[in-house]
């Protein structure tokens, strides 16, 4: 339980950490691509083993991390197109809502039991993360613009699957750190050859601001990711309940310190989230 609170920890963070992007008018496309390399550096001097480049890509699992550093990339810019056409609280319920995706998984490929008491409180999770996240004046979902959402919803929930699936098969555990500084690797590179393209039609510079968020939020980042890993290795725990626990507290942590550290305002709904939040986490994790 270790693992998946301090999990939970450094990804509730994240969010303040990109709260403050705006406070600081950090370029937040270039300290995303900084925060992967970061957290690809961070992965390569925590692994304990001698590193041989050139055995990387005969892992079992390099191809897996090739394709989650292309979806960390593309779910990223989806998100951040939602949120500016949909509105963030839009896109806040469809990226946790996607936790529905790795259970399911969970259910169908490793036979995992949940039991009417875990499926009730999943099923509250739900529920909170939609309440915890609406807020009293929301934007209007268009019909035109419904996909973008959907690509969230069905983005995050394939890298959370991805992740279970590569962690279950491929990835031994004495591996974890290299395992996630490649794919954080792989993110950085795709990062970088689409901003290079995109400084084609329009130049960019970075300021030392923006890079010294971006190594905030890649030590940040890899932690979130490292401590998943090994609480989906926890005995007592199927991915269900990691998934369901860890998305779930992230939305009810993340919402009490924007309460805390910003002054923001909760609404009844959220409070009702919150509540609902704790009730399936007990639920989840307990019975």
């Amino acid at each position: 339980m270790l693992d998946l609170g301090l999990s939970i920890l450094f990804s509730s963070l994240i969010f303040v950490v990109f709260k403050l992007f705006d406070t600081y008018k950090i370029q937040t496309l270039y300290a995303i691509i900084v925060n992967y390399l970061v957290a690809c550096s961070v992965g390569i001097i925590l692994y304990e083993k001698k590193i041989a480049l050139l055995e990387i890509p005969g892992k079992p699992w390099f191809l897996g991390t090739l394709v989650l550093g292309i979806l960390f990339i593309l779910v990223f810019n989806l998100m951040a197109a939602t949120s500016q056409k949909s509105g963030v609280s839009v896109a806040s319920v469809a990226t946790k809502m996607s936790l529905v995706i790795p259970v399911i998984f969970g259910l169908l490929v490793y036979n995992e039991k949940l039991g009417a008491i875990k499926s009730v409180g999943i099923l509250l999770a739900l529920a909170a993360v939609y309440f915890a996240s609406v807020k009293e004046k929301d934007i209007p979902l268009k019909r035109n613009i419904i996909i973008l959402p959907a690509l969230v919803f069905i983005g995050s929930g394939i890298i959370d699957t991805s992740i279970k699936y590569l962690e279950e098969t491929l990835v031994p555990k004495e591996e974890f750190p290299l395992f996630s500084a490649v794919v954080f690797g792989s993110a950085a590179f795709t990062g970088i050859i689409f901003i290079t393209i995109k400084s084609l039609k329009k130049q960019l510079t970075p300021n030392i601001t923006t890079v010294m968020g971006g190594i905030t939020l890649g030590i940040l980042n890899y932690f979130s990711i490292f401590y998943l890993l090994r609480a989906l290795q926890h005995e007592g725990l199927n991915s269900a309940s990691v998934f369901t626990i860890n998305n779930v507290a992230i939305v009810m942590f993340s919402t009490l310190l924007g309460v805390v550290l910003f002054k923001e305002r909760i609404s009844i709904k959220n409070w009702m989230g919150i509540t609902l939040a704790i009730i399936s986490i007990f639920l989840v994790a307990f019975f």
